[in-house]
């Protein structure tokens, strides 16, 4: 798969994340107004009731600031995944909530863990390591700006905070990480360029050839003004030629010409008129 098919925009890069926006939004809308219970859906370490957090907890929130604070970043990074990764954007998307809410329930305190944090963590490091991997000047560009946006989240793998989910923030970040390593194909390649060919030869080289062995450049003018020259003496040599031709096809219409005479004497009509007598 070329580049430019990698790096195409379809309505599914804005589509599928603000439709994922949009199911939190609403699960959040209906927690708050009809069922208050859904906050205890999420991931409950070490408990069989709490696998069920594994899939949901990404969905549920405690308020408003935890939504609001999770809805930008999740949106931005789903729009770079399904840009710059489109032919493994549902996989790492999947297996990411699914991977790291695991991890989360074997190393969690015995809390209920909730919010969409660990598969942003799943995403930042996805999207940074995987950049780094695979050495395309795109990918290591969108690699730099994670970082530069969204660097500071590093922290909150730590237990720096209270009542952060630390262990989320870790799980995500890790399953991250062992993306990029794992899913190596399907993924934009980087540029070769004919330097970077193993039957290239710098002799061959047009352009190389004006250096010397020391990179001084090579005055060009002598050999540049013979090909001048060649060129000038060939269109001499064509313009004569086209007036020779010229002149031999005017002889052969004169000669044709002249043999036409011969060949065809003038038609003379006589006609006999009658003098009148007096």
């Amino acid at each position: 798969m070329s580049n430019q098919q990698h790096f195409r925009y379809s309505t599914g890069v804005v589509g599928y994340p603000i439709l994922f926006l949009m199911l939190i939004w609403v699960v959040f809308w209906l927690q708050v107004r009809f069922f208050p219970s859904i906050k205890s859906w999420g991931i409950v370490p070490e408990t069989l009731l709490g696998l069920r957090g594994i899939v949901f907890s990404p969905l549920i929130h405690s308020n408003i600031d935890h939504i609001y604070h999770n809805s930008i970043p999740l949106v931005v990074l789903s729009m770079a995944l399904f840009y710059f990764y489109r032919p493994i954007a549902w996989k790492v998307l999947c297996y990411g909530i699914l991977l790291s809410g695991l991890i989360t329930w074997v190393i969690g305190r015995p809390a209920n863990h909730i919010g969409a944090s660990g598969l942003i963590y799943v995403l930042v490091s996805f999207i940074f390591f995987k950049g780094i991997f695979a050495k395309h000047f795109r990918l290591v560009a969108l690699s730099l700006m994670i970082i530069f946006l969204y660097g500071s989240m590093i922290w909150y793998v730590f237990p720096i905070k209270d009542g952060v989910s630390w262990e989320g923030h870790l799980g995500g970040l890790v399953t991250g990480f062992v993306f990029a390593i794992i899913f190596r194909k399907a993924i934009a390649k980087p540029d070769r360029y004919v330097w970077q060919e193993p039957e290239y030869n710098e002799e061959d080289d047009p352009f190389l050839r004006h250096f010397d062995e020391n990179g001084n450049f090579i005055e060009t003018i002598e050999l540049e003004n013979d090909h001048e020259i060649e060129h000038e003496v060939e269109v001499e040599n064509e313009g004569e030629n086209q007036l020779k031709g010229g002149n031999q096809t005017d002889n052969e219409t004169q000669n044709n010409v002249q043999q036409n005479d011969n060949t065809n004497p003038p038609n003379i009509n006589y006609i006999y008129k009658e003098t009148p007598k007096s």
